[in-house]
Order: structure tokens, then sequence, then C-alpha cells
């Protein structure tokens, strides 16, 4: 691609998926041509369907669970045209970043849609876009920036260890102190009597995380390699709150609304 080109056709893997369905309709609506491809690494898709599938596409992304990531990369890596850009989708960058890059000598960009196939009213789209090898133009990770802009998104730089350490917060440390939580306050004898309001707020946020997602949740936490130092750095909070210093604690939770003073 030559620098400052659009990315034209995109090769989505994952398609039937949620997120890989979600980017077709997304990205068919922006204008762009977009072919689908569905479990690459078993048997029965042929060499042939998948040369067919990526036939052109200067984008192929990656929308297939963590644990697949490096098979599927690997699978796909030879079928690639050449100066294709091969992208993910994954809630961790550094180790898929790392198998892709392993698979594949040709550009290669990380990125994560901050939501999911549904988007809450209001809440602003963004992806984080994280650049793995840049192609000969030094333009992969813009033009993947530019190609999200274009169907609606808010993209945005991070690197692969910045991004691992915001979500080893906003994603798994939520979702171990909310597991963590809940499985202490089940010991309390007859609990169930004295729920208020706020409690049934937080059983109903954590309802889905943990009947439909946990095994999600569970596998992006143990892939984020930040993960038990930033449990480690939380348990140290729970050390000031045993010694009864919550205005601290307070006063450094507040740090949220900074802006609203």
């Amino acid at each position: 691609m030559k620098p400052g080109q659009d990315i034209t056709r995109v090769a989505i893997v994952g398609a039937r998926g949620q997120m890989g369905a979600f980017f077709v309709r997304a990205f068919h609506k922006a204008g762009l041509d977009v072919a689908t491809l569905d479990r690459p690494y078993d048997p029965d898709a042929t060499g042939d369907a998948i040369k067919a599938a990526l036939a052109g596409a200067q984008l192929v992304i990656l929308s297939v669970p963590v644990t697949a990531m490096g098979d599927v990369a690997r699978t796909l890596a030879p079928a690639l045209e050449p100066g294709a850009i091969l992208a993910d989708v994954c809630s961790v960058k550094v180790h898929p970043l790392g198998q892709m890059l392993g698979a594949y000598a040709g550009p290669v960009v990380g990125t994560h849609p901050l939501f999911g196939p549904v988007i809450p009213d209001g809440f602003e789209p963004r992806v984080a876009v994280t650049p793995g090898r840049e192609n000969a133009n030094g333009d992969a990770a813009g033009a993947v920036s530019r190609l999200f802009a274009r169907a609606g998104f808010s993209p945005f730089d991070s690197t692969a260890e910045e991004h691992d350490r915001a979500m080893a917060c906003v994603q798994g440390l939520n979702f171990i102190t909310t597991v963590a939580y809940l499985a202490a306050a089940r010991q309390v004898p007859g609990i169930e009597k004295f729920l208020t309001p706020s409690f049934e707020r937080r059983l109903e946020a954590a309802r889905k995380m943990l009947t439909q997602d946990r095994e999600l949740f569970q596998l992006i936490s143990e892939d984020n390699p930040f993960m038990q130092e930033t449990v480690r750095q939380f348990t140290a909070y729970l050390d000031i709150a045993a010694g009864g210093d919550l205005d601290l604690l307070s006063a450094r939770a507040s740090w949220w609304w900074r802006d609203k003073a």
C-alpha cells in the first residue's frame, strides 16, 4: 500500500462469531469490500477456500479466540497477499502480537475494540491500535486507524504493554475482584434478606460476566502478562483498608472525578 492509501478490501476470519459478524456489518456499511472466512484451522477448510477468501485483501482481521490465535495465524500466513496487513481484535495484545509476528513476515497491527457486539447508547466506540510491524511505507497502523475511523469508530494509538497494563485493571482486576467479593459475600448466613438497592445493582452488573462471559474473562485474564502484578498492587490497597486508613483510599479513588470538582 502507498502512504496514506485507504484500505478498500478486508477479510474477516471468524465472521460468524459475534464480533466478527459485527465488523462484517460495520465495514459493509462503510462501503468496503468484505470477504469472510470461518474456522480455517479445521480440516474441512481447504487451502483453496482460504486463498479465495484472502485474495486481494489488504487487511486480514483475526476475530478468533486468543487460544487459537497462533494456529490460525500460521495457517493463514502463506495465503496472504504480499504487503497485506494481519491484525486481530483480541482483548490482550502482547501475546497475540507476538504470535502474529512469529507466524507472518509482513505488516502486523493489533487492535482492541473496547466494546462488545452491542454498543450502549452514548458510549464512544473506542478502538486501541497497537503497532506490531510496519510495512515498507511505515503506514500499516495508520491505515488500520483510518479504516476504523471511516467505519464510525474512535481509534487511538497505544503500545501493547500500555494496553495490557490498562486491561489488567479494566477487565482482569474487575473480574477477579467481583468474583472474590461475591464468593466472600455468599458465606454470610442469611445475606439474601439484607440486600440493598446498591448491592442488587452490583449483582445485576456481575450477572452476565459470571453466567455468560466467565470463560472469556478467565482466558483474557490468564493471557495478560501483567495480571499477577496488578493483583499484587491491589492487595496492597486492601492492606491499607485493613489498617483502617479509608480516608487515604477514598482520596485516591476520587481521582476519577478530579475534573468535576
